[in-house]
């Protein structure tokens, strides 16, 4: 999974083992005034003040030659308050058209996000969690996915993805990300999440306390920067839930062992694909996603099975349908005419068992390119 960066100087990973911290961060209602922290990069050397931040990148830049580091073409950017790295779009991470799938941009977004969490001193068990979470065996969840691609790179491509993360309200986080081209420079995708605080024993959720903000907001912008603004933020944008019948479906869905994810449940982006697997093929076969938005409601274990709905989206102005089984709508509905080659659909994942909901969300859809 992401996981929400954080960084303490007195308890760095082992990457920046060499680097010894002496101090403590200031509170959280001091996060302004930029706590210092009193570094010394060798036992040799003269100490002096620098912020969190600045010690994190100061000792990076010692440990660089790292294998680990050597290798990854990404780190923190100048201000310390974002991460980049760039990627190579390789063989297995494309469809049969060459190009990269939306599965391959997710596993990407997760592992920038988890990259720019030990860049930053965070633990590195994958979770990503501070010293008070690992105390009350706390980890981050998804809560909210939201990825829109304008382009998609094809095989050996060179993408860069930046990410930083902010405080969302009193019980969650976020992450955005803006995906580049490397070649033209040109944004080819944004995305956007929230994550919430679930315990690992009990796997309840739990309010982000200020303990742990004060561990990690220093890290973060000190003004909002969003990947969208919140006037065109199609992730905040209420999602109905599809009832039966609906006109596609898959069911009977099962997890395999390597869709687990290190917080021992099934990993964010396959749901994505659990999504995809209802669509028409008529669509698959002439469209391409050029958004998605996914609403996390439950956790899915190894041994559960899966339904995959899927009901079409008919816009009108601002009022939503969603059109059953035999065509019908709630109410009569049009798309506009500009929208002629883009198709919305709702999406409900439920246990079979029960038919408790596990995920709904939205995808729209364009008509893909001539290559």
């Amino acid at each position: 999974m992401l996981k929400f960066p954080y960084c303490n100087v007195t308890d760095l990973n082992q990457a920046l083992a060499q680097c010894r911290f002496v101090g403590l961060l200031g509170p959280l209602a001091s996060r302004r005034q930029s706590p210092r922290a009193v570094v010394s990069c060798s036992p040799s050397s003269s100490e002096f003040s620098l912020t969190p931040v600045q010690a994190v990148m100061s000792c990076q830049q010692q440990v660089g030659s790292s294998l680990v580091n050597r290798l990854r073409l990404g780190g923190l950017t100048e201000d310390g308050l974002s991460y980049k790295e760039k990627f190579i779009i390789r063989g297995f991470e494309v469809g049969i058209n060459k190009i990269a799938t939306i599965e391959t941009i997710a596993n990407l977004l997760q592992e920038v996000g988890s990259n720019h969490a030990q860049s930053v001193g965070f633990s590195t068990d994958g979770f990503g969690t501070t010293p008070t979470m690992r105390k009350l065996h706390l980890i981050w969840v998804t809560a909210r996915m939201h990825i829109e691609v304008y382009k998609y790179p094809a095989w050996r491509d060179v993408i860069e993805i930046e990410t930083w993360s902010q405080n969302e309200g009193r019980i969650g986080t976020r992450r955005d990300w803006i995906l580049n081209e490397v070649a033209t420079g040109e944004v080819i995708g944004r995305a956007t999440s929230k994550w919430v605080m679930m315990n690992q024993d009990t796997r309840r959720m739990q309010k982000v306390s200020d303990d742990v903000k004060e561990e990690y907001l220093v890290f973060c912008p000190r003004e909002p920067r969003l990947a969208f603004s919140e006037k065109n933020n199609k992730s905040l944008k209420r999602i109905a839930k599809l009832e039966d019948p609906v006109r596609y479906s898959k069911l009977g869905l099962k997890p395999r062992r390597a869709d687990l994810d290190m917080n021992q449940h099934v990993n964010n982006v396959t749901y994505i694909g659990w999504v995809l697997e209802s669509i028409p093929k008529e669509i698959i076969d002439t469209h391409e996603l050029q958004a998605i938005t996914l609403f996390y409601r439950r956790e899915c274990q190894q041994y559960d099975v899966v339904d995959s709905l899927t009901g079409l989206e008919l816009t009108e102005g601002s009022k939503t349908v969603s059109v059953g089984t035999n065509g019908s709508a709630t109410a009569t509905a049009t798309t506009r005419a500009d929208d002629h080659d883009c198709h919305r659909f709702l999406h409900l994942l439920r246990l079979s068992s029960d038919g408790r909901e596990i995920s709904r969300g939205r995808t729209e859809w364009r008509k893909k390119p001539t290559r």
